[in-house]
This record gives structure tokens, C-alpha cells and sequence, in this order.
């Protein structure tokens, strides 16, 4: 009898044990596919942008208010440099000043513009990391990014910005928008169709 029991207590360990988890080797685990990061106007923009990515652009200013000196006479480019799942960035060059960089981040699901300007020892300026979150009115070509409240703390009048991402539909133009409280502040376009 207690041979049996022996018996009966080893198969009822063995069978606990196959029940248990499973331990797969960490290079045979599958990466679990995902879906779109953002919404799906938002998440085709940002395809629409990844889409340049290594390819740098000239540009020009379209219109500056009164209210900051213009670029007109200064070369402007726009490099498509970084593009990953949930970042691109693009530095901007205005003549020798190569201080600007455009970052378009995925966060919990929103698409964010913000805008880092650094020294040239690569220290922030002051004014950095400004912007704010796509709102729902874009589409795959264009999205409005309303200014945020870090936006609004760090620059005077900044809680009134809107900055407008235009990618014409033949591809053919970016444009950087900025208004403030429904004024236009400023435009630059940058020529797609010629890479440099």
C-alpha cells in the first residue's frame, strides 16, 4: 500500500508540474504585433513625415509679422534626420543658427509637437521643449498643435499660439505655421519635390 501511495504522490507532482508555467528562451519569444500608436488621422501624418525621413529640404519664409525680425534673407533648411515608432525629429537650420529642432512625439497615444532649441555646446536655451498636442481637426496632410500650458508658462503670450503642419497632398510643400489668438504670426515653406 505504501508503495502505491509512493506512486500516486510522484505522478500527482509530475502532473502539477507540467501544469505550470512555461519558461520559453528569451530569444524564441515573439514580439506582440501592435496597431496604429495614435489615432488614425494623427498616426497618417505622422507616416505621411516619417516618410521623408533622411532627406533634407530648403526653404523660405512666407510672411513675419511685426512682431519678431523676419528670415527672408537667411538660407533655411529642414533635416528629416530621426524617425522612429514614436519620435521624429527635424533639425531646422536659419542661416548658420542650427539652434532649432522640430520633435513630433507619440505620448499616450497624441500626437505632440514641441520644439527644442539648445546653445551650441548642446545646453537648452531658456525657452525650450515648447508646443502642445495635435487636437481631433487634422487630417493625414495637416495637423493643429494649440499651444499647452508649459507653453503657456515659459513664453508671454504663448497660451494663444497654434502652430499649423501642413504636408500638401502632391507632396510637393511642408509648411510651418504659427498663430497667435488668430493672428497670423508666421510661414515658412519648404520644397519637397528637391531634396538637397
Amino acid at each position: 500500500m505504501k508503495h502505491v501511495s509512493k506512486i500516486f504522490l510522484l505522478l500527482a507532482i509530475f502532473i502539477l508540474g507540467a501544469c505550470g508555467p512555461r519558461q520559453q528562451p528569451a530569444e524564441e519569444t515573439a514580439e506582440i504585433p501592435h496597431g496604429p500608436l495614435l489615432i488614425e488621422e494623427q498616426q497618417a501624418f505622422f507616416n505621411q513625415l516619417s516618410a521623408f525621413c533622411g532627406q533634407s529640404f530648403g526653404g523660405q519664409e512666407i510672411y513675419r509679422s511685426h512682431h519678431a525680425p523676419g528670415w527672408a534673407g537667411y538660407e533655411m533648411v529642414m533635416h528629416v534626420e530621426v524617425c522612429e515608432a514614436d519620435r521624429i525629429l527635424i533639425p531646422f537650420r536659419v542661416g548658420e543658427d542650427t539652434s532649432r529642432t522640430w520633435m513630433f512625439l507619440v505620448e499616450n497615444g497624441r500626437l505632440r509637437l514641441r520644439h527644442d532649441h539648445r546653445y551650441p555646446d548642446g545646453t537648452p536655451e531658456e525657452e525650450s521643449l515648447y508646443g502642445g498636442f495635435a487636437d481631433e481637426s487634422g487630417t493625414a496632410f495637416v495637423q493643429h498643435f494649440p499651444a499647452d500650458a508649459y507653453t503657456a508658462e515659459i513664453i508671454e503670450g504663448g497660451g494663444g499660439n497654434v502652430w499649423t503642419i501642413r504636408i500638401a497632398e502632391d507632396l510637393g510643400t511642408f509648411t510651418y505655421r504659427l498663430e497667435r489668438d488668430g493672428e497670423k504670426r508666421m510661414r515658412v515653406d519648404f520644397d519637397l519635390t528637391e531634396p538637397l
